[in-house]
């Protein structure tokens, strides 16, 4: 299972710092750095910039939102900053929820099947045909992408659930998972994806799968803190199902939490679980920076992979 890190783009984090921290993932032997694509930074365009102190790593986001952005504009942007980073990107999509669509943006939140289907569709055809002719319920496209020195790249999506892991086993090149434990992937998300790609005729998709990590000395402490810190992620529906799917009360049962041997048994049975991939998202204990730096030469200390 190759090791990689996610940065978020929020908080008092400039551009600069988001950036560096790419840089230095890479540095240290992480085999992918992810971004998510939340209110901040947007991600494709620290990617860009990434990519030009990098040369190795893997860069992806997770998860860039659809319902804002056309298929034929993510993919013009996507194609544009592979080419930027060396043929490197991993784009990953989602339809992020209701309440960031409809309450925050203001857009339709609906149709949310066959807006993911006809969405991968469109950009998948023009990355690798560049051009497509469709006709949807939701999109009408029917334009060129003329990037001459543009390559395919793998698509992915946030598929949890089982219509969504069928999709993506139909169409994608991976699923990114968020408060997703061993339990659901080896019940639910890898058989889906596995049933649904050979169906397809394709093979079997990345699982790449997320949880939060903590190296401490105080796990019941550490806890708390990460079921303070990852609350929302137990009312969001999708992420509640995964939990629940899990025998998870809350998002701080799933996470990795306690000393090295602790969090490298978690990570196996990820791994043993079906995953292809892990990018871990630290979190500190009470002892902040500290803490977060020791769980950072912890998963340093893997060397891109367990």
């Amino acid at each position: 299972m190759k090791i990689g890190i996610i940065h978020g783009t929020g908080g008092q984090k400039t551009l600069a710092s988001v950036v560096d921290a790419i840089v230095q993932a890479e540095k240290d032997g992480f085999a992918a750095c992810w971004l998510a694509q939340i209110f901040a930074h947007d991600a494709l365009t620290a990617i860009a910039l990434a990519g030009q102190r990098t040369s190795r790593m893997e860069i992806g986001t997770a998860v860039v939102p659809t319902y804002p952005r056309h298929p034929h504009s993510l993919a013009q942007q996507a194609a544009t900053v592979n080419v930027a980073i060396g043929h490197r990107l991993a784009l990953g999509l989602g339809r992020s929820h209701q309440v960031v669509i409809e309450s925050m943006f203001g857009l339709k939140y609906d149709h949310a099947i066959t807006h993911m289907r006809e969405y991968l569709t469109i950009v998948r055809e023009l990355i690798t045909k560049g051009s497509c002719s469709f006709n949807g319920k939701t999109y009408r496209v029917n334009t060129p992408l003329e990037v001459p020195d543009g390559k395919p790249f793998p698509l992915l999506i946030g598929a949890l659930m089982p219509k969504m892991l069928a999709l993506c086993g139909e169409l994608c090149d991976g699923t990114l998972t968020w408060m997703t434990g061993p339990a659901h992937l080896s019940k639910n998300v890898v058989p889906g994806l596995a049933a649904a790609s050979k169906a397809a005729g394709r093979e079997m998709p990345r699982v790449v799968s997320s949880l939060p990590i903590c190296i401490t000395r105080d796990a019941d402490g550490a806890k708390q803190i990460a079921a303070k810190a990852f609350e929302i992620y137990g009312q969001l529906p999708v992420y509640r199902a995964c939990l629940d799917a899990e025998g998870a009360a809350g998002p701080a049962d799933v996470a990795l939490i306690g000393d090295e041997a602790t969090v490298r048994a978690g990570l196996s049975r990820m791994r043993d679980a079906g995953a292809s991939d892990f990018y871990a998202a630290i979190f500190p204990d009470k002892e902040g920076a500290a803490s977060s730096e020791r769980s950072y030469a912890f998963l340093k200390s893997l060397a891109g992979r367990i």
